[in-house]
């Protein structure tokens, strides 16, 4: 319901510059990731894009990065894990955060302490870390909007697709969109249900 009202209220534009912001926020934690997965080619990607993006794009509210050739990429900890080899374990479904599993979960906890926000603003101020993990769950839930309303009307068992979708996504992002096997033996197949990256200007 936050986020229908969200949605209801907030034009486009702003949707998409908070989702660019969030972001771009999240870009120390993902360097600290590509450099522990050894991606240094992804790494520098990284580094030009927070640079960029804290420029010319105002503080990330714009993707100028994009538009000049170096595509944004997610890396966490739960994916650094299953690079050196851990293996998912049972799915999880979490109250606010969704769709998880023991090594996802793991990897929260580092990524909170690999970001800078929180061990140098939190001590201060812990309202700020708050409020963004509040705006980043209303993020996540208005970018999948459309996916996860098509699952609750139509699938037979929102539950199970929940959990194929989640892990689908998740060895696709391990494997960097590769549909070969990489750097982990968990021997993922082609997946069958496509969540792609919704495009809030449509």
């Amino acid at each position: 319901p936050v986020t229908g009202f969200y949605r209801a209220v907030t034009p486009t534009f702003v949707r998409e510059a908070t989702y660019s912001f969030l972001k771009n926020l999240r870009s120390p934690v993902i360097l600290a990731n590509d450099f522990l997965q050894g991606e240094l080619g992804r790494a520098g990607g990284t580094v030009v894009r927070f640079f960029v993006n804290s420029t010319a794009g105002v503080l990330g509210f714009w993707d100028v990065a994009s538009k000049i050739g170096f595509e944004p990429h997610n890396e966490d900890f739960g994916q650094t894990l299953a690079v050196w080899g851990f293996e998912e374990g049972p799915f999880l479904m979490l109250p606010v955060f969704g769709p998880s599993n023991p090594r996802d979960l793991a990897g929260r906890v580092v990524d909170y302490f690999l970001d800078p926000i929180n061990w140098w603003v939190a001590p201060d101020d812990n309202r700020i870390p708050i409020i963004r993990t509040a705006v980043s769950a209303i993020d996540l839930r208005d970018r999948l909007w459309e996916n996860l309303e098509e699952i609750d009307k139509n699938s037979i068992d929102p539950y199970a697709s929940y959990r194929s979708m989640y892990r689908q996504r998740r060895n696709d992002e391990i494997r960097n969109g590769s549909n070969s096997q990489s750097k982990t033996d968990l021997e993922p197949t082609k997946p069958t249900y496509e969540l792609a990256e919704p495009n809030l200007t449509e």
